[in-house]
């Protein structure tokens, strides 16, 4: 502990803490919800994580002023092999949005089902990524966080570093049935964290696992981290039960939205050995 405050000391101040949870606990009245979120274990988990997201990471968040005060479906690019981009995209909605806001990741089974960090997990917001759970989370006012690649988008090899893969459809068609607004969003650095990455995915398919990552370095490097907000994408009147072919225009546009925005991201990328911004 002595080291980890001494390389990463806390630099969100006692007073925003007190601000960002004040807000939250006005929403959260009983300071826990049944999908197992918990007010007081999500603090100390933020500011334990907090460090890493400002001091190591560096976070910078661009596209804030595209954020209303209303639930939003966000949708993003997935990277960096260990999904650390969730974490870093639900620092930043609650430390640096107004009003904070805690976004409910949507994660896949195998998660919640690691000792310790599906219970942290959990604690501090996210979710079991099925439609039921993200449906009741929608109509409750939430906005939730999905990462409609899956874990193909997590799990690739240096060579596809950004490429976006295909996009699920049932984000969008759990959109248009709660009426929520869609928000872009692109995380650009986090695929350097392990910069050398080859995926054994004849291996991994043979030992049943999502993914199997060969890499050098089995600790996450300090790559500077950019996350890039679009504008809302505004639900179309549409029945979510439409064909297939016209909810693929909707997602075509997003992902596209999302595609730029990393063209975009990608020329504002810092060194990687980038000073303190």
């Amino acid at each position: 502990m002595d080291f980890y405050k001494k390389y990463l000391p806390t630099t969100i101040p006692k007073e925003r803490l007190d601000e960002v949870f004040a807000g939250l606990e006005e929403k959260y009245t009983k300071g826990e919800d049944p999908w197992g979120l918990n007010l007081s274990k999500a603090r100390k988990t933020l500011d334990i994580l907090y460090p890493l997201y400002k001091n190591y990471f560096q976070v910078r968040v661009f596209g804030k002023e595209n954020i209303e005060e209303e639930p939003y479906m966000v949708v993003s690019n997935h990277s960096g092999q260990i999904a650390i981009d969730g974490m870093l995209i639900a620092t930043a909605f609650a430390t640096e949005i107004e009003p904070p806001r805690i976004l409910r990741s949507m994660v896949e089974r195998f998660f919640t089902a690691l000792p310790w960090v599906g219970t942290l997990a959990a604690e501090g917001g996210a979710v079991l990524g099925d439609r039921q759970n993200c449906l009741n989370l929608l109509n409750r006012g939430e906005s939730v966080l999905v990462f409609p690649e899956g874990v193909r988008g997590v799990a690739k090899s240096t060579f596809d570093f950004y490429k976006l893969q295909r996009f699920t459809r049932g984000f969008f068609r759990m959109a248009l049935t709660a009426n929520t607004k869609v928000l872009p969003v692109c995380v650009v650095g986090a695929e350097e964290i392990f910069p050398w990455v080859y995926q054994a995915k004849g291996v991994a398919r043979k030992l049943g696992l999502p993914a199997l990552p060969i890499s050098p370095l089995y600790f996450p490097l300090p790559s500077p981290v950019d996350i890039h907000i679009g504008k809302p994408y505004s639900i179309p009147d549409l029945s979510p039960e439409a064909p297939d072919s016209e909810i693929d225009l909707h997602i075509d546009k997003i992902r596209n939205e999302i595609r730029e925005l990393t063209t975009q991201g990608l020329k504002m990328r810092r060194p990687f050995f980038a000073n303190k911004t």
